[in-house]
């Protein structure tokens, strides 16, 4: 059964946002469970540099597995903030927790009705038809 935590918000991307990130007015992103579980086992991640803005939608970087290479979005509008180093030296992360030390970036967003407007885990789990 794919973990879907109820404290967070999703895009239909397989993307999750958590509210507060850990810098100030940011929000923190990440691969849901489904997500990293559909890759398989994560290679390599080429993410957005702080100090770039995203646009809500747009390709903003790239997970490679054994598997494939998939895009990663930007669920929200804003200017990128940090970015998990970490992955640099351990993609596997992303697999072992997709949740945790596995987040992506973390991003201000410019408007905080496009995070409102993201699915909630009822709505998520829904896209899945588990």
């Amino acid at each position: 059964m794919t973990s879907i935590p109820a404290d967070l918000r999703y895009t239909a991307e397989h993307e999750w946002v958590r509210q507060p990130g850990e810098t100030a007015g940011s929000v923190r992103v990440g691969i849901t469970d489904f997500a990293q579980d559909a890759l398989g086992d994560i290679v390599y991640a080429s993410l957005p540099r702080v100090g770039d803005t995203v646009a809500a939608g747009s390709s903003v970087g790239e997970l490679e597995s054994t598997k494939s290479v998939s895009d990663v979005y930007a669920p929200v509008s804003g200017d990128v903030v940090a970015v998990n180093a970490d992955l640099d030296g351990q993609p596997e992360l992303l697999n072992t927790d997709p949740y945790g030390a596995g987040w992506l970036f973390e991003v201000v967003p410019s408007s905080a009705a496009e995070v409102d407007g993201l699915l909630d885990a009822a709505a998520y789990e829904a896209t899945l038809g588990q």
